[in-house]
């Protein structure tokens, strides 16, 4: 070098040469050691490992159970099928949840069946003639109340009714009691015949 006043010379040497920024770049971009490992804390045996498939006797005991589930539904809809007039007549409010299913239920507990009525002539007089069954369907003795008839035109609109009480005033469980009535000279203008019992008017 030279001073540009005096003349003088001397060597001087380069300055040293500054580090790379491209290592400082690559410390700050490595993990910090402190930082979690996801995979660090599952063993690396149980690692991609399959959840274990169940043996036969544990699918066979599974089966068994749904089976058994499916069972006990079909036996206590079963039940409360077969006897459904029992359970309307001890809880009458169960005839709606039967009425749900289409099924008609007689919460009274007692049936008429079998009835049937017919024309004949008597002292050469028209008689209408009933006859049915009063059958106790409960499981304990129960009131008979009245039979009540009604002869309705072809409208439908009633024309005369007559009641007539039955032949004892219980039935015991099952039991059944025949009965008949008799209409003399009933309406010209009747067609059709209702049966029921007096008090479900």
């Amino acid at each position: 070098m030279r001073c540009a006043k005096c003349g003088h010379m001397w060597r001087q040497l380069p300055p040293e040469p500054e580090a790379e920024p491209v290592a400082v770049a690559a410390d700050a971009a490595a993990p910090h050691s402190d930082a979690p490992n996801p995979t660090a804390a599952i063993p690396a045996d149980l690692r991609g490992r399959a959840a274990p498939e169940r043996s036969l006797a544990d699918r066979l005991g599974i089966l068994a159970g749904w089976l058994a589930l499916a069972v006990m539904v079909f036996v206590i809809g079963w039940t409360g099928f077969r006897f459904r007039e029992e359970f309307a007549t001890l809880w009458p409010q169960s005839s709606s949840l039967f009425a749900t299913f289409g099924v008609a239920v007689n919460e009274r507990g007692i049936a008429i069946d079998d009835w049937s009525y017919h024309r004949e002539i008597e002292n050469g007089e028209p008689v209408i003639v009933v006859t049915g069954r009063l059958v106790n369907r409960s499981a304990r003795e129960l009131t008979v109340p009245p039979v009540r008839v009604s002869l309705t035109d072809d409208g439908q609109h009633e024309l005369y009714h007559w009641m007539k009480s039955p032949p004892q005033p219980t039935l015991m469980p099952g039991q059944s009691l025949g009965f008949s009535m008799r209409l003399p000279s009933p309406p010209p203008g009747a067609k059709h015949l209702q049966l029921r019992f007096a008090s479900q008017d």
